[in-house]
């Protein structure tokens, strides 16, 4: 019996002991269900089920007995299927709160002053005046504003959600688990209870695990739990006995920074700490994007002028009107005419168009294939002036290849290596080789997916970074059988004891590996330290150099030369060098720290093995995308991790550097010597017309630079390349850039060291392909790593801007000016109201909204990309110039027309101009001989032709602000680039309002409206081709005089 006796703690199972476990695993498997299955009836508080947590405190042999797993078996296929019935790996969103939303679709944008509007209204029926339809009629008609609007909003706010939800679910949360003996890569969603995990550097944490094996170095980022962005060592055992401090935890949605380890899940899904958190904390708060606030500020304004103009208005009634002129208004019709005061200034279409805008962009977006995780990062893109992108898997393919491999006297193309040892009569002149493939094989943080290990090698899913995932599709496929290179019986001769993983800091990665010789005669371990990494790092610490013969000579001056040259020469053709070192007889059996002190203490005397060039190629729309970013006027920086010669080789590639010279430290410190540098950093900006100037920097210059340097860097330079960078000169670079010159900085990046950087940054973009920790801190995801996407986000950043502009632009000369200029008629001019409340809501929320969306989809102007980008400190969505136009241009030459429509009708009647004007209380039965009704019938014809000229002569305006600077003949909207047959469709549809509410029986008989002679159908049209000439008059000077007087003035 005392065979059967399973250990929860195996190194190497045998079959027999395999078996065994298996039958012990499953045993424990159904007792520990049963206790779940009692325990899971009684639902516990979060916070009692977070502090209940304990297997911190148990040891790690305890730990893989409860979850019934093992270290190097993991889960059995069988025990997986009957814990998945425990749910999905999902954490489940927060609720949300609908009355809380409701409300603000009902009282939200303009809507609260329709709401003061109604109230009035109502007031006004009853009891302030007697009945009559025409106010119950408005106030039907702005309680139907406000439904409408509200179900509008709700509408585009679920429809964008659900496009943002749909763009979430294409990215793929992976995690790779050790299961019936294999590891394998599967969705994060799957992990049960027990799974082994095995995580490395840079891998979102995908439950809750009790850490059972872990690398000296550990570390983990526990921002999104804690909030503190210190990294937290991992540790085998327990450091506190609150679950939420401990060490040996890795908890779901933090991240591992640093270092690899296995864990085994002990929670999955809401049971996570994540998930009682988000159960605890309640719904999410909600936060406007930053062109909501832009229209936030504009409503605010617009909404008070609204509010103060009403109330003048009333006042006006109250103290001058009711008794200068008793009779001339009501109390109840005064409220109603001033209610055009509210009506006239609200831009009812701007709200509608914004929250449209979110929805196009969403559905654009979606279209390529890119995670937007907040809306406002499209605007915010519209405003880069710098791109910083890191080099491996962003500007390049991340596909690396091994290409040659270099030993001290002599060097390999990899497609000629088998070849050349065939050919030799003695292949022992290449044993090198043997030494090489045992680094490249054994010191590697790279592992294949066990569900792939049938596939060729090229074809087989690697997890681990590039540079790894190379070197171990290149020692796979090695094969010497004359010098006993191969890799499956490497695999089972050694066994890897130590391992301290590659970082950005290092740059070198180091294993601890023993063979073990099973001979009868012996059973001793032979320890050997392999390290690779990169040159300059390493170098200095060699004493010694393998030959390719396999024999070892004194590491001379001369042979450091050679290196130095051919690691040069394979630099500048964009390839990365490594150099492989071994070094034998290493003290065992010391405890983990200890081994990490040795190891650093061996770091000295290594033997040279020899270089390994790796290839990894440009993405192939990298060039011409960087093209058409900086034509944008936005400079692209590399700053990189790798060799100074690779960057700058890459960045010629890609088109970052195209300058034949290219300055360095010493230029810069000369130029900053003079310490002329402007006082107020925003100036700090290169001029349209200095000379384009490139610079190359090392991550040793960056720490030595002062702030005069970094003036005359972000000042004078438009192409840069920073190498040699670790995680916090990549993040130091981007803050210095931010704080000069007004920059809005983006970062792209794939990589845990980029993290640092992509959070520092007004925007992270990361690749699809990337490390979750990348992912995590951007704002942006190109899921299909498409560098093309960003000019394109770019473009559609710059885009929505530009439309709601025109929007803005277009709705405020007839909204706000027009029909204000009729209420105010009316009140200090003693006129008949030229456009009563009716229409002047009518119009608002129908004839404006209708035409003003045709500008949401609006394509780019020829010139948007060839901008300079919008300066997001000063460039507002309204600005002065914007309200010269709506003031003293637009609307300047609209409301006047529409008057004079007014006064030619009237004259038409027999009625002059002063028999219209100043008439205050004569306009009753019996002036100038007609009476009552006739008057009335005047007026009531007289509005509809008011109405009517607004409307039409808004098409002059629409096709106005269509282009900024372009003529309408080389954009017109029913051909060619610029096509937007919504315009078309826009125009015919206020024209057919405008019929309903003349001719409609209804309307007619409720709101006075009435047909209007056939010439005033025709006359406005006049009046909006003559506003679309003026404006094409003051386009073409614009163009022909760029720097006049007009042009400075131009929106």
């Amino acid at each position: 019996m005392s065979d059967a006796t399973p250990s929860p703690n195996l190194p190497r199972s045998s079959g027999k002991d395999y078996g065994i476990q298996i039958a012990y695993r499953t045993l424990s498997v159904r007792v520990e269900e049963k206790q779940t299955r009692t325990t899971s009836k009684s639902p516990q508080d979060p916070a009692d089920a977070i502090a209940s947590i304990d297997v911190h405190s148990l040891s790690v042999d305890e730990v893989y007995t409860r979850y019934s797993s093992h270290p190097t078996v993991g889960l059995e296929l069988a025990a997986v299927r009957r814990r998945e019935r425990d749910g999905k790996n999902v954490i489940s969103p927060p609720p949300t709160v609908y009355w809380k939303k409701l409300l603000n679709y009902i009282f939200g944008g303009f809507n609260f002053l329709m709401w003061i509007a109604f109230i009035l209204t109502i007031l006004s029926y009853q009891p302030l005046g007697p009945p009559e339809a025409f106010t119950l009629g408005v106030a039907v008609l702005l309680l139907l504003v406000i439904i409408v609007s509200a179900t509008f909003y709700a509408l585009v706010d679920w429809n964008a959600s659900r496009i943002m939800k749909s763009i979430k679910s294409l990215i793929a949360h992976e995690a790779a688990v050790i299961r019936d003996g294999n590891q394998q890569i599967i969705k994060a969603a799957d992990i049960v209870v027990g799974d082994v995990v095995v995580l490395s550097a840079g891998d979102r944490v995908p439950a809750d695990m009790r850490v059972v094996q872990a690398s000296s170095d550990l570390r983990f980022d526990r921002s999104l739990l804690t909030g503190e962005s210190e990294m937290v060592p991992g540790a085998l055992d327990a450091t506190s006995e609150n679950a939420l401090e401990t060490r040996n935890l890795a908890l779901t949605s933090t991240f591992v920074v640093q270092g690899t380890c296995h864990g085994v899940v002990f929670a999955t899904g809401d049971r996570t700490v994540m998930g009682r958190l988000v159960k605890m904390s309640g719904e999410t708060k909600f936060k406007l994007t930053t062109i909501q606030k832009e229209v936030w500020f504009f409503t605010k304004i617009i909404s008070c002028l609204a509010l103060f103009f009403f109330s003048l208005s009333i006042l006006l009634y109250g103290v001058w009107l009711r008794t200068s002129y008793p009779g001339y208004d009501t109390a109840s019709s005064a409220i109603v005419n001033s209610i055009g005061c509210l009506t006239a200034f609200v831009p009812q279409g701007l709200p509608i168009c914004v929250a449209l805008s979110l929805t196009v962009v969403a559905r654009r977006m979606a279209k390529r294939q890119v995670l937007v995780k907040n809306l406002a990062t499209i605007e915010t893109l519209g405003c880069m002036s710098v791109l910083c992108s890191d080099k491996t898997g962003t500007l390049t393919e991340g596909k690396m290849m091994v290409e040659n491999i270099a030993f001290l006297d002599d060097v390999f193309g990899v497609e000629e290596i088998n070849e050349r040892v065939t050919k030799t009569s003695d292949p022992a002149v290449f044993s090198a080789f043997k030494a090489l493939h045992q680094i490249a094989r054994l010191c590697n943080g790279a592992k294949f997916d066990a569900t792939t290990n049938h596939l060729p090698v090229q074809d087989r899913t690697i997890k681990g970074d590039p540079t790894d995932t190379a070197l171990l599709r290149f020692s796979e496929a090695l094969s010497i059988p004359e010098l006993g290179v191969d890799s499956s019986t490497l695999q089972r001769d050694y066994e890897k004891k130590f391992e301290i993983p590659f970082n950005s800091r290092n740059k070198w990665m180091l294993s601890v590996v023993s063979k073990v010789n099973n001979t009868a005669e012996k059973n001793v371990e032979s320890t050997w330290m392999f390290v690779k990494g990169a040159p300059d790092v390493l170098f200095p610490s060699c004493s010694s150099v393998l030959q390719s013969d396999g024999t070892v000579v004194k590491l001379t001056n001369r042979a450091r030369q050679t290196y130095a040259t051919l690691q040069e020469d394979w630099s500048s053709r964009g390839q990365r060098v490594l150099v492989l070192k071994p070094i034998e007889a290493i003290k065992t059996g010391l405890q983990p720290n200890d081994v990490e002190d040795l190891m650093y203490a061996e770091m000295c005397d290594l033997t040279l093995v020899g270089l390994v060039g790796i290839c990894d190629p440009p993405r192939p729309d990298v060039l011409p995308s960087i093209g058409v970013i900086r034509r944008a006027g936005v400079r692209v920086f590399m700053v990189t991790g790798d060799f100074k010669l690779t960057a700058l080789a890459i960045a010629r590639q890609v088109g970052i550097i195209t300058q034949h010279v290219v300055d360095t430290i010493q230029d810069v410190r000369a130029a900053a010597s003079e310490k002329d540098s402007p006082k107020d950093y925003h100036l700090i900006k290169p001029s349209d017309d200095d000379p384009i100037r490139s610079l190359v920097l090392t991550g040793e210059d960056v720490t030595s630079l002062t702030p005069f340097d970094w003036n005359v860097i972000v000042g004078q330079y438009t192409e840069i390349v920073f190498a040699r960078t670790t995680p916090d000169q990549k993040m130091k670079i981007v803050e210095e850039i931010k704080a000069r010159g007004d920059n809005t900085v983006a970062v792209t990046g794939d990589g845990v060291n980029d993290a640092p950087a992509l959070k520092a940054a007004d925007i992270g973009v990361a690749m699809g392909s990337g490390s979750d920790v990348a992912k995590e801190a951007a704002a942006l995801i190109l899921l299909k790593n498409d560098f093309a996407s960003i000019p394109v986000a770019i473009e559609m950043g710059r885009l929505v801007f530009d439309n709601l502009k025109k929007v803005t632009l277009y709705l405020m000369p007839a909204g706000s000016y027009s029909e204000f200029m009729a209420v105010l008629a009316n009140v200090l001019l003693g006129m008949q109201l030229p456009m009563n409340s009716y229409q002047q809501v009518c119009y608002c929320i129908t004839n404006d909204v209708i035409m003003s969306i045709s500008l949401m989809y609006e394509q780019p102007e020829w010139d948007l990309m060839q901008r300079k980008p919008r300066n997001a400190r000063t460039d507002r969505l309204t600005d002065w110039r914007l309200f010269f136009h709506v003031y003293l241009f637009y609307g300047l030459m609209l409301w006047p027309c529409a008057m004079a429509m007014w006064f030619l009708y009237m004259s038409q009647q027999g009625l002059g101009f002063y028999d219209v004007i100043l008439t205050f209380n004569q306009w009753q039965g019996g002036w100038k001989g007609y009476t009552a009704d006739q008057l009335s019938h005047f007026v009531g014809v007289g509005q509809c032709i008011y109405y009517v000229t607004v409307a039409i002569g808004q098409y002059g305006t629409l096709l106005s602000v269509r282009n900024r600077r372009v003529s309408i003949l080389q954009s017109n909207p029913l051909w060619g680039p610029r096509r937007n047959l919504l315009v078309l469709v826009g125009m015919t549809g206020t024209i057919l309002i405008c019929i309903v509410n003349l001719y409609g029986s209804g309307f007619q008989r409720v709101f006075g409206t009435a047909p209007i002679p056939g010439m005033f159908w025709g006359l406005p049209y006049t009046f909006a081709l003559g506003i679309l000439l003026m404006d094409e008059t003051r386009k073409a000077i614009v163009r022909k005089y760029p720097k006049s007087f007009v042009a400075w003035l131009a929106w």
